[in-house]
């Protein structure tokens, strides 16, 4: 094993496959010449070369739909977004597009794209800068939606998804990529699709996704002083959603706490309620809860966003209010 930042496992993921397969190529603002808004691809233009690893203009929906004609005939192309917010302009692209390509030609041509970036919160950004867009992709049939909390989950499923030939939206984080972690040495797949058990519990399982499963991490270990168990599922992917990982996880806990970053109303934890009353009704103990970020546009204040974000405090409350109740 060795220890690489978060960035370090995404460029070890891109740079194998490139290596690996000709037909991989990475394009966006600034990924060549600046070597990555967030050096993610530092050093890659360097050992690939600038058709490989290709500058484009700030224009994010004429190089998504390069990117969908590339992948029609026969490429596999890498599109980073500097940040989903602006990736919203090349919406149109993937989701009429990418996604309905493979049914709407009849089978005869899929998107195998990865389309990658900063998501979600990243400080005193304001409004348009710090919005998580995982349930707006999770949405649409003919994508698979990853996001990842960790190097080592980052590298193989990024692998995956590059590998996959379905377009995929990648979601990442700013504030995730100094972050560190153990990863093996050479080459490792983690298949789509596939939650994992972070921490095994017996009290509640907490359900969550990308960076803000920290806030479980700290949330267990007050808990145990407390004699509260918690198991925390990392759901790694949300198109697909591995729901029998969670429904097992209820059968033994009885109680459920989802926790994610986004708004409330059509969310993801909004789809996993629904899931476990309809396929775990029997096993619950109490009302399936959620903490999730406020409904509101996000602030620049930092007592706005303190206030906006979930957090260990209010983790900690919705799970106290779960094993109240009987």
């Amino acid at each position: 094993m060795k220890t690489v930042q978060f960035r370090e496992a995404l460029r070890e993921a891109m740079s194998e496959e490139m290596r690996r397969d000709t037909g991989v190529f990475l394009m966006g603002e600034e990924v060549a010449e600046y070597n990555g808004a967030y050096k993610v691809s530092q050093g890659m233009l360097d050992e690939f070369g600038p058709k490989r690893v290709i500058d484009t203009p700030i224009a994010e929906l004429g190089f998504a739909g390069i990117a969908v004609g590339a992948s029609m005939n026969g490429l596999r192309p890498i599109v980073e977004f500097m940040t989903w917010n602006f990736a919203i302009l090349a919406a149109d692209q993937i989701i009429n597009s990418a996604a309905k390509m493979l049914q709407m030609s009849g089978g005869q041509y899929g998107c195998p794209i990865v389309f990658r970036g900063g998501n979600g919160t990243a400080g005193q950004l304001a409004a348009t800068h710090s919005q998580s867009f995982e349930a707006f992709y999770a949405h649409v049939p003919g994508l698979k939606v990853i996001t990842p909390s960790n190097p080592y989950d980052a590298k193989g499923l990024l692998k995956a998804a590059i590998r996959d030939n379905d377009p995929v939206v990648f979601l990442e984080s700013e504030k995730m990529y100094g972050d560190k972690g153990e990863i093996p040495e050479g080459e490792y797949i983690i298949p789509i699709g596939v939650g994992d058990i972070k921490r095994k519990g017996t009290d509640v399982t907490i359900v969550s996704f990308g960076k803000i499963l920290k806030v479980a991490y700290e949330a267990a270990e007050l808990l145990e002083k407390e004699g509260i168990s918690l198991e925390i599922i990392d759901l790694r992917t949300i198109r697909p959603i591995d729901y029998a990982l969670i429904v097992e996880s209820v059968k033994k806990t009885n109680r459920c706490v989802v926790l994610e970053e986004s708004w409330p109303l059509a969310s993801i934890s909004s789809e996993i309620a629904y899931h476990l009353q309809r396929y775990a009704f029997d096993y619950l103990d109490a009302p399936v809860m959620r903490v999730t970020q406020t409904d509101t546009p996000f602030a620049f204040s930092p007592t706005l966003i303190e206030a906006a974000l979930p957090n260990v405090e209010k983790l900690v409350k919705a799970v106290k209010s779960t094993l109240s109740r009987n």
